[in-house]
């Protein structure tokens, strides 16, 4: 019975990384017992299987890398998953170092504006800005940004 806990999480983990607080989560809707839970918890770290800096470095990476995050988004996913403020930052340091943010900003622009169609009109303008606040960029970069694409496809 003790072992239920652990055989759990180690599927789960298998399946996906998870931070501690993900499954711990899960373990008690599956209703296992708290105590069996710390258990498996600190097995599972003993044995690598469970690690909140792993997490933290692949879900920041997959945030920025793959689905063209900015940094606020990505670290408001970091924070759901339950990590550990200073784990966020690092990983998000991390992975922002590696990553130009002008280039990021322009995929997540390029991405809503198909195939170079240009910004039609201030409401179009007040979208495109929403759009990608809400994709975590700052905003004086996403104004400075629609700035530039717009001067830019004046000039075509």
């Amino acid at each position: 019975m003790s072992d239920d806990a652990y055989l759990a999480g180690l599927r789960m983990l298998a399946r996906r990384e998870l931070s501690e607080q993900q499954l711990r989560q899960r373990l008690a809707r599956r209703q296992h017992p708290l105590e069996t839970i710390d258990a498996a918890v600190v097995r599972l770290k003993e044995d690598r299987s469970l690690d909140d800096t792993r997490v933290a470095g692949a879900l920041a990476r997959s945030e920025v890398g793959l689905k063209r995050h900015g940094r606020r988004r990505a670290q408001r996913q970091l924070e759901a998953a339950g990590l550990a403020p200073e784990l966020i930052r690092q990983a998000l340091d991390e992975t922002f170092a590696a990553i130009d943010p002008d280039t990021l900003i322009g995929a997540a622009l390029a991405k809503r504006l198909r195939h170079g169609a240009a910004i039609e009109d201030d409401s179009h303008h007040r979208r495109l800005y929403r759009y990608l606040i809400g994709q975590g960029f700052d905003s004086d970069h996403v104004l400075a940004t629609l700035r530039t694409y717009q001067r830019r496809s004046r000039n075509l």
